[in-house]
């Protein structure tokens, strides 16, 4: 551990301006916000802010009775906190690092564990996976973002994206897997010859396999929360 004076350590852990946007990274753990409207955040990752902000949670219909359905239906784990008014928000999740993804017109899908934030110019939408016949075995839903703004997303440890080419298809594990370009459809399989390889579940291991020309990115570490569930 650093030895400081108190000046110093005040000094070296000091907020700095980073000049870098509504969203701006303090640390790779810590995403500051600065507010001036509204912005989504992930339900219970505040951990400090300053000015005038008020914080509410997304009420049960704020986003229509379907989405309301499709959570309720699937479990989706993405519960958020709306941040509204002037002023700077500090974000953490679990001591998570944190990447932040420019959306020009464009769309991503993330895993609901690890989408931190996003700008309320972004439209959002729980979607399933294709072969509902896998649906037992969970992490068929993921958070598809589009439009023009900035998102949050966090991964534990350093996330490797890897590029999804024609006749080059990817398969990951769905509890590494963290994000994914918007226009691939990945499909949930099946392989029992697996199970002792892929993840610590037991019975089938569970692959998502991603073909067409986009990337996926993963982590390195199995997240064990909504998207395992009935493994």
């Amino acid at each position: 551990m650093s030895r400081y004076s108190l000046e110093q350590f005040v000094q070296e852990t000091a907020q700095k301006d980073q000049n870098q946007g509504v969203f701006e990274l303090e640390s790779k753990y810590m995403l500051e916000v600065n507010l001036r409207g509204r912005v989504w955040t992930k339900t219970g990752s505040m951990v400090a802010y300053q000015g005038g902000v008020k914080f509410r949670r997304e009420g049960a219909f704020e986003h229509g009775f379907w989405r309301w359905f499709k959570r309720s239906f699937t479990g989706e784990g993405t519960n958020l906190t709306k941040a509204e008014g002037v002023g700077r928000v500090y974000l953490a999740d679990s001591g998570k690092t944190i990447s932040i993804l420019g959306l020009q017109g464009e769309a991503v899908s993330v895993n609901g564990n690890d989408l931190l934030a996003f700008e309320d110019t972004i439209q959002w939408d729980i979607r399933m996976m294709r072969r509902v016949g896998a649906m037992m075995a969970g992490g068929l839903f993921n958070v598809r973002l589009e439009g023009t703004g900035m998102v949050a997303v966090t991964s534990h440890g350093q996330p490797l994206t890897l590029r999804v080419r024609p006749g080059k298809p990817v398969v990951t594990d769905p509890n590494a897997t963290v994000a994914w370009s918007g226009n691939l459809e990945p499909e949930l399989k099946t392989d029992i010859n697996l199970r002792t390889l892929v993840g610590r579940g037991s019975g089938e291991a569970f692959q998502m396999h991603f073909e067409g020309d986009g990337f996926v990115v993963v982590q390195p570490y199995e997240e064990q929360g909504p998207q395992a569930r009935g493994r």
